[in-house]
């Protein structure tokens, strides 16, 4: 007779043995050492950064803040920080968040004329009652703070910014930021032909505990004012130490209303491993309006406790980076729905 205590030990036991199957499947640097990794071939740089910090016996907080703060001081990144295209109206805008290990973060929204968001949003986490600061607001704050103003639209995104405006065609292509970064000199490039992608950047350090932060200048040209996912805490940012962290990049709508960087650490509470949280994901976007994926990026990347890693984008061309004890400098591309 199939009684009810057969029945209940059976059950447990075909769910143990689903999460021994998914956790197979995941990535992982095979140790309990400090590790980092972010969105994109640029985060290369971001996770050396990161990394001097992690291999100090650093925090993963300091080492996240360290490293966005590369593409965001770098020039020729146009998508992040300093040298970010402009909105429609030639402002350069910038949203960033931060996440430690106990839960607490912060954020700054549509912030001008300071170059590193992210470093201002650790203070908006350390100093303020509030999660989030916006526009004006945002930047008394940092002025507040002792940041200086700076001009953050430079030549070359002022010269592609005036070349969109002969046709002011909105047209986001996925993944041109990773096709031509650092591949062609800034001036040359179309200046209807940007997408802008996110730095998102999680670290588990030698005390086991996790943090990220993400930064963007956003959508090219965009509606003055808009937000993307990247400074919301849940869409484009998540951090629960007791399982993992995951972060967002590409087209930060479809990200809001799926509270996508939230739905993979939640996933991976269910003994998903990161890549087929990030899979799961993926396929929400995608199963509530497949036909108009065709031609839109979203790709999400986790890391879980254990230091194991995966990532997932809905088209081909997402890659990360990964820096841990024997690797510095490894890009992988990210599986894709397309």
């Amino acid at each position: 007779m199939y009684n009810r205590r057969k029945f209940i030990r059976d059950t447990a036991l075909s769910g143990a043995l689903i999460a021994i199957s998914k956790n197979s499947l995941a990535t992982s640097n095979n140790t309990n050492q400090p590790i980092v990794i972010s969105t994109w071939d640029f985060g290369v740089a971001a996770n050396a950064d990161a990394w001097k910090i992690l291999s100090n016996n650093g925090k993963a907080l300091d080492a996240v803040e360290a490293g966005v703060k590369v593409p965001e001081a770098d020039i020729k990144n146009q998508s992040v920080g300093y040298g970010g295209l402009p909105d429609r109206d030639g402002i350069v805008t910038l949203d960033a968040c931060i996440m430690d290990h106990l839960g607490n973060c912060g954020a700054v929204l549509a912030l001008e004329n300071i170059k590193h968001p992210i470093a201002v949003a650790r203070l908006v986490m350390e100093k303020t009652p509030h999660v989030m600061l916006a526009g004006d607001g945002a930047l008394q704050f940092a002025l507040e703070q002792g940041f200086k103003k700076e001009d953050l639209l430079t030549e070359n995104s002022k010269k592609a910014w005036k070349e969109w405006l002969k046709t002011s065609k909105y047209e986001p292509i996925s993944n041109i930021e990773n096709k031509l970064y650092d591949k062609a000199a800034p001036e040359k490039l179309p200046g209807n032909q940007y997408n802008h992608d996110t730095i998102g950047m999680l670290a588990l350090d030698n005390a086991g505990n996790l943090s990220g932060a993400c930064t963007t200048s956003g959508m090219a040209y965009k509606l003055h004012g808009r937000i993307g996912d990247s400074p919301i805490i849940g869409a484009g940012l998540y951090v629960d130490n007791e399982i993992g962290a995951a972060t967002a990049t590409g087209v930060g709508e479809e990200v809001v209303r799926n509270v996508g960087s939230f739905l993979v650490v939640e996933l991976m509470r269910q003994c998903y491993p990161p890549e087929e949280a990030c899979k799961e994901a993926v396929m929400r976007i995608i199963k509530k309006k497949k036909e108009s994926t065709k031609n839109l990026q979203v790709g999400f990347l986790a890391l879980n406790k254990k230091g194991e890693y995966g990532a997932y984008a809905i088209q081909k061309g997402f890659t990360y980076a990964v820096c841990d004890s024997k690797q510095q400098d490894l890009v992988i591309k990210g599986k894709s729905y397309y």
